[in-house]
């Protein structure tokens, strides 16, 4: 009878290099967490220095967003009602101020982004196959990409939407009566604008989550197809907590994000093998 011999004297099957590549880059759960700690860094510097650089020229920026409505009181008003008071307001001795450091910090969040995506990308890679790797470059390219046309959608169509229902609920005085007339605050304003287009830039990152998710084997395609309806009610929630409360902002992210939802579950489709899209 032959002698049996010990598990641990099996020699291991030998790795592959993508496989020997990653066990390389195996560290304790410390040394992960300074990893983390230096891409935070990182990212936390870019966003500072983007910020200093917009803080410098905050009123180009600010005019850059007063854009919006400023046309949207030519539209309802005429050119003429700049000239009349149609000046945004500020209430509070550092409202102004403090404004200024909001803008300077959308602009440098905005300039950051695409070094927060790299940072992003430096902390994942270790564990990735060289294969996965080159597959994850091109979405590090669209992130922003993206980002960019969310943010244009809500300068360029909603923000102008919003600013122009607003003015059309002014009413004339009656003769000896009070009219309604619309008064801005300058630091409400900021806020919208600022809020709703890092909004629609983030919530436009959806197909780049889906296919990441996908290419990570954690969801499938027929997953997210399968869930469209779960999705499609969680889309419409998230337009209701990121937009203005009128019907017309809602469904304006909220369409988009559900076409951007359907093409980001068939991409994750088609990149599947045939014998996992076929079950």
């Amino acid at each position: 009878m032959s002698d049996l011999v010990p598990q641990s004297e099996i020699p291991n099957p030998p790795l592959s290099a993508d496989e020997a590549a990653i066990e390389a880059t195996r560290a304790p759960l410390m040394d992960h967490l300074l990893e983390l700690r230096d891409r935070l860094i990182w990212s936390v510097a870019s966003i500072a220095a983007g910020f200093a650089i917009c803080f410098a020229v905050w009123h180009y920026l600010l005019a850059w967003l007063l854009m919006p409505y400023e046309n949207a009181v030519i539209a309802v008003k005429g050119a003429d009602a700049l000239k009349s008071g149609m000046g945004l307001i500020y209430t509070a001795p550092l409202e102004a101020f403090i404004t200024q450091i909001r803008v300077a910090l959308f602009g440098g969040i905005c300039l950051a982004f695409p070094m927060i995506s790299f940072q992003l990308y430096r902390f994942v890679a270790p564990g990735l196959y060289s294969h996965e790797k080159r597959a994850f470059v091109p979405f590090l390219v669209m992130a922003p990409v993206l980002f960019t046309l969310g943010a244009a959608m809500a300068y360029f169509v909603v923000m102008p939407m919003v600013m122009q229902f607003s003015l059309r609920q002014e009413l004339a005085p009656a003769t000896g009566g009070v009219g309604v007339v619309y008064q801005g605050k300058i630091s409400e304003y900021v806020g919208m604008i600022t809020t709703l287009i890092l909004g629609f830039g983030a919530c436009f990152q959806l197909p780049v989550v889906q296919v990441l998710l996908g290419r990570a084997g954690l969801v499938d395609g027929k997953t997210w197809l399968d869930n469209g309806r779960y999705a499609i009610f969680g889309i419409f929630v998230v337009a209701a907590v990121v937009t203005p409360p009128d019907i017309i902002s809602q469904f304006s992210l909220a369409v988009p994000l559900v076409l951007l939802y359907y093409i980001g579950a068939f991409i994750v489709r088609l990149g599947e093998p045939k014998d996992a899209s076929a079950d």
